[in-house]
């Protein structure tokens, strides 16, 4: 599973990598995190991470206006706190993660719409279905630190996972779903770019 992790990533980054070195930030994991939320029975809420993921920025701007992102998420890294929950995640009711090992999304458009707002536009890849998501995001500061930029990031999107085909679906004598359709995905990362001294 994580030779397959590698080999994506490889396709995905490498020449992004090659051609844009200086203008590439490097995640910071320690400081990031990529989440989920869906309803659970129409009267709360289970969230969870994916513990296992990678993520290239660029932009050569200051304002990020020319900005790409390309990420990877190791689907078997999921965890909502509750093993048996988890293994049913990555069955083939829900994301079949032996089949599809990885999320992948691919920013087409990369929109400055306020001050320090952003539209992050592109195509989201789930289990063998790709389309097109809207990532809504704020920059929330650059600072120097020791011969390096850091620059904080949040983004969120809502998505119909019936759309993506996890398509588990279980209705209770209310007519509502043990788990809900809508998906809030939420991103919080840190970046870093060395600088020169």
């Amino acid at each position: 599973m994580r030779r397959g992790m590698q080999t994506a990533l490889v396709l995905l980054f490498g020449p992004l990598v090659a051609t844009a070195q200086s203008d590439t930030w490097t995640i910071d994991k320690a400081h990031s995190e990529i989440s989920f939320s869906v309803a659970h029975m129409a009267i709360s809420e289970v969230t969870g991470k994916f513990k296992d993921f990678d993520v290239v920025f660029t932009s050569s701007k200051d304002d990020f206006s020319d900005a790409s992102v390309k990420a990877v998420i190791n689907v078997s890294s999921i965890n909502t706190e509750n093993e048996r929950r988890d293994n049913h995640l990555k069955s083939g009711d829900f994301f079949d993660a032996a089949k599809y090992p990885t999320i992948s999304f691919t920013s087409t458009k990369f929109e400055k719409v306020g001050e320090n707002q952003y539209k992050i536009t592109g195509d989201l890849t789930i289990r063998d279905v790709t389309r097109p998501a809207t990532f809504d995001a704020e920059h929330r500061g650059t600072i120097e630190s020791i011969n390096e930029l850091r620059a904080g990031w949040k983004a969120k999107t809502t998505v119909n996972r019936f759309d993506y085909n996890v398509q588990w679906n279980k209705v209770l004598e209310t007519g509502n779903l043990v788990a809900g359709n809508m998906v809030d995905i939420i991103l919080s990362l840190e970046f870093r770019k060395k600088v020169s001294s």
